[in-house]
């Protein structure tokens, strides 16, 4: 499931079909007409989180990729696409995703405050929410769309390890200093994590994410499926502590 950076990168990417006018749309998604699409014109592309949203006047496409979904940009897989929009100077494809049609203001729909990857993202507001959660576990608290939106799997690893948090604990053991940390991290590592998918070196500073050896204590580190999520979980039973 691409993270809240990887959405980002797709922004970025179509900026060039920003004002353009749609020449035919196509796909197998039963989820809109896609006589809605022709001839709309792209007003913006934004993104919150894991959602990348496509606006057009008076409504906007959710795009969601779920566990599978993919892109391509100006080519096309072999399997059937999702949705294709088709431009004069080009086309963008969706495979394998979730779409939907959203008629309301955005700025109703969505928390922008929560994105972790937004010049409006707020992290006292994540920490009021986090408090107000007390036996939520870590682990499951960083998968939290609604206080951390974009965050995913491999930053959870990631984050619990930098901020040497065991992901058992729950939100009400954490010191305030851990809390800070966490909220602190979960954005920091989202702009480190935006800035190597960029380089193409993302997976050369993984520490824990898919690793059998702590980097810190040269032990093994353990390997579980945890939380509500029930997502796979690597630790340092060692450096990474439990608070209670």
């Amino acid at each position: 499931m691409p993270e809240g950076p990887s959405i980002v990168i797709l922004k970025e990417a179509l900026t060039q079909f920003k004002g353009k006018t749609i020449l035919a749309a196509e796909g197998n998604s039963q989820a809109l007409d896609l006589n809605l699409l022709l001839n709309k014109t792209v007003i913006d592309f934004k993104s919150w989180g894991k959602h990348f949203l496509i606006c057009f006047e008076g409504f906007s496409l959710r795009i969601h990729f779920m566990l599978f979904g993919t892109y391509r940009i100006n080519e096309r897989k072999t399997n059937p696409a999702r949705l294709s929009l088709i431009f004069e100077d080009g086309e963008i494809n969706f495979y394998a995703c979730s779409i939907k049609v959203i008629e309301e203001d955005l700025d109703e729909v969505y928390d922008w405050s929560a994105d972790v990857l937004s010049i409006h993202w707020d992290p006292a507001k994540a920490i009021e929410k986090l408090k107000s959660q007390p036996k939520l576990l870590v682990c499951d608290a960083l998968l939290d769309q609604n206080i951390f939106a974009g965050s995913g799997n491999i930053i959870k690893n990631e984050v619990l390890f930098r901020i040497q948090v065991h992901p058992l604990n729950t939100i009400g053991a954490l010191p305030q200093q851990a809390l800070e940390a966490l909220v602190f991290e979960a954005a920091n590592y989202s702009y480190d994590f935006l800035r190597w998918k960029k380089e193409f070196t993302l997976k050369q500073h993984w520490l824990a994410h898919t690793k059998k050896t702590c980097p810190r204590d040269d032990v093994p580190f353990i390997k579980e499926y945890l939380g509500r999520t029930n997502r796979r979980t690597y630790y340092c039973n060692l450096c990474q502590r439990l608070f209670a």
